[in-house]
């Protein structure tokens, strides 16, 4: 692999050395075996990529020369804030690695009536941090430069009784209008998706009365996974990069 690209959380300056992380040491040194002089690209979630020379690698650690620094500009004009009903299995890993390729900026995990995952104390902190592993790879692979959040995850209720500027959106197959009748502009939406097993009568009537518009992608039902990355890419069409 030439010039691979690899997430560290370090503050990097043009012309200091840094050590890698214990993560980038295993990927760069361990499993792509590159040696002194090789070209890698850092990002730390700051919005810029920064191109370094590896030096003075031994078998356990290693070095990094940064040289360049560059603002990625790849970041959509509008935030999308999604809160996802926690699905089974690797649903949920592949909706929030899919989701970030299309430019998600925040994601909160929610708790629902229906949602069949049960979560809690140091579990329920490991599952968040691989939830934000995968959102980093992610990343490294889309070329985005700005890491979205994986927020704690939170009951439906509390999520939706947040204030925000944001257009409200609540997506389920029963609503009477599409998704292509949203306001002409928005920056900012909130992108609500139920789980496996949609949400409950009672969740849809409490997210109409907090103002969440309910909308619907078309006259079939879509799993959760395949829902929330058709609205993430008709926002970006009709708001976002994407037109």
């Amino acid at each position: 692999m030439s010039n691979p690209r690899i997430y560290q959380q370090d503050n990097f300056t043009v012309g200091e050395t840094c050590q890698l992380s214990d993560d980038a040491f295993g990927h760069l040194i361990r499993v792509l075996r590159l040696g002194n002089d090789a070209t890698v690209t850092f990002f730390n979630g700051d919005g810029h990529d920064y191109s370094a020379r590896l030096v003075d690698v031994s078998k356990k650690k290693a070095f990094a020369e940064i040289v360049d620094k560059q603002f990625v500009a790849n970041e959509s004009p509008v935030n999308i804030h999604l809160g996802q009903g926690i699905s089974r299995g690797d649903r949920m890993d592949f909706t929030l690695q899919k989701s970030v390729e299309l430019g998600v900026n925040t994601i909160t995990p929610l708790f629902t009536e229906r949602c069949g995952v049960k979560l809690s104390g140091e579990r329920l902190d490991k599952k968040v941090q691989q939830w934000q592993k995968i959102v980093i790879s992610a990343c490294e692979q889309s070329g985005r430069a700005s890491v979205p959040t994986v927020l704690t995850p939170q009951y439906l209720n509390d999520w939706l009784e947040q204030e925000t500027s944001a257009v409200k959106i609540n997506l389920h197959p029963r609503a009477k209008h599409s998704i292509m009748s949203l306001p002409v502009s928005a920056d900012r939406v909130r992108l609500l998706i139920g789980p496996e097993g949609g949400l409950s009568d009672d969740e849809i009537e409490i997210a109409s009365n907090a103002d969440y518009t309910e909308v619907l992608l078309g006259p079939r039902v879509l799993r959760t996974e395949t829902a929330a990355l058709t609205a993430i890419t008709i926002l970006q069409c009709k708001f976002g990069d994407l037109a």
